[in-house]
């Protein structure tokens, strides 16, 4: 698709629903992952599976943020149409994607353990599972960056709709193996694990061969090795502090982990089917921020600032539209949501508290990532890092112990809108001050047109 002209709302919708309804089907195999052990298997083994993923998250964050270096790279590329630098770009991303995935496969297996007693999982046959889960999902990692990969390169062509049929092709074979696993050949948190990784491997594959036939330019060879070293450093360079954004991040989340692991695996329980909730009604502000990143590169690269600024209203409005419908839609209903994944008033009770503490704050959520994807897209990639790391290690974190030892655990989740607060702060006077416009990969000819 092509941003560089057009009514902005409607191209950042057109974009935004495909990645939307891939998001649902996204978070759906994620969900039933907890249902099925939720349900069949119990409240243990629903908190094992939501605790691994701040880890497993934080060891791919790396290459995971270089990947959206190259995102904005080959976004940039094409609204320049130069065809010959993303080829570069993308060969030398799928030659760093298949060395980087041996040792990141054996650091992960190596550390599952020691990471997860550091986040004080109870060893009441909790640890034992998550351990399990997680070592199962490093093995088939390459997978998962993979997919990754593939959806950013058509993120960076405008293209949403072909990364949904990847994640519907991942999702029903997810869900398929996950019932054919644990319900009936009972093979409980391993099995949930296994049916993730055949899922991603399969859909990563699909991509490839699409990409293939489809993009014929690109010439991906996964065995014939083609590195230039130049785009490589480029993709590093801007997609490093992405990568550090989320590594600080998951570090952020598996310290909050350790706060509510400490109140036990019915609390736990509580904040992971909560949090899965939580993942729902973030999806629209997560497609509109990926699709402000693609627009504002594009533009970018095509030299149309002033529609960078156009776009950067109608993402907001769009944003926090959909953050109120969505927070106070889903509000009253938080009890029969938390039912889905566990019976027990305990966990209901501990997951109810987390989405009322959360859901009203929604707007300030949406307002952020819209000014950050702006930035992103630009290829200002320091302060997004900046705003997350401030809103979470400033902010959200230690607001969070206070309270707990203030007002006990039911408070904590309110640390969330502070910590969102002080990064709209940031992200805001970045975008006004305007700096982010010199940050782009293309180099603009002397009179190009800068009207914003």
């Amino acid at each position: 698709m092509d941003m560089t002209s057009g009514n902005p709302y409607k191209l950042i919708l057109i974009f935004s629903l495909p990645l939307l309804v891939g998001n649902i089907f996204q978070q759906l195999y994620n969900m039933v992952d907890s249902i099925v052990v939720g349900n069949l298997v119990g409240e243990k083994a629903l908190a094992a599976v939501s605790t691994g993923f701040p880890i497993i998250f934080g060891l791919s964050s790396l290459f995971m943020g270089i990947g959206m270096g190259a995102t904005v790279m080959i976004s940039q590329f094409y609204g320049a149409k130069d065809l010959e630098s993303i080829r570069h770009t993308v060969n030398t991303m799928y030659t760093a994607l298949i060395v980087a995935s041996i040792p990141l496969t054996i650091v992960g297996v190596l550390l599952s353990d020691p990471l997860l007693r550091l986040m004080q999982v109870p060893d009441d046959g909790t640890l034992e599972m998550a351990r399990t889960y997680m070592i199962v999902i490093f093995i088939g990692i390459i997978g998962n960056l993979g997919f990754n990969l593939n959806a950013g390169i058509l993120q960076g062509f405008g293209d949403s709709r072909t990364s949904l049929l990847f994640l519907l092709i991942a999702t029903i074979i997810n869900i398929a193996l996950d019932l054919l696993f644990t319900a009936a050949m009972g093979m409980g948190v391993f099995g949930v694990a296994l049916a993730t990784i055949i899922a991603q491997l399969a859909s990563w594959s699909f991509g490839i061969w699409y990409l293939k036939r489809h993009y014929v330019f690109l010439e991906i060879r996964l065995l014939k090795f083609r590195f230039k070293k130049e785009f490589f450093f480029k993709a590093m360079k801007l997609g490093i502090p992405s990568g550090l954004q989320q590594m600080l991040f998951s570090i952020g989340i598996m310290t909050m982990q350790a706060l509510v692991n400490g109140y036990g695996s019915l609390f736990m329980a509580g904040f992971s089917g909560a949090n899965k909730i939580d993942s729902f009604a973030f999806m629209p502000i997560q497609s509109f921020a990926t699709a402000m990143t693609t627009y504002t590169g594009q533009n970018v690269g095509a030299s149309r600032m002033d529609r960078v600024k156009q776009g950067t209203r109608a993402g907001l409005v769009l944003a926090i539209v959909c953050s109120l419908v969505l927070g106070f839609g889903i509000y009253p209903f938080g009890g029969f949501l938390m039912r889905m994944f566990n019976q027990n008033p305990e966990v209901i009770a501990a997951g109810e508290v987390y989405l009322r503490s959360v859901l009203p704050f929604y707007a300030l959520l949406g307002i952020q990532f819209i000014y950050t994807a702006v930035l992103r897209g630009a290829g200002e990639m320091i302060i997004p890092m900046v705003s997350s790391f401030v809103s979470l290690w400033i902010a959200r974190i230690p607001v969070a112990y206070i309270l707990a030892a203030t007002l006990g655990r039911d408070s904590i989740y309110f640390s969330y809108a502070a910590g969102w607060l002080l990064g709209v702060i940031i992200a805001f006077v970045s975008y006004k001050r305007g700096k982010w416009k010199t940050k782009a990969v293309i180099v603009r000819p002397q009179n190009a047109e800068n009207p914003a």
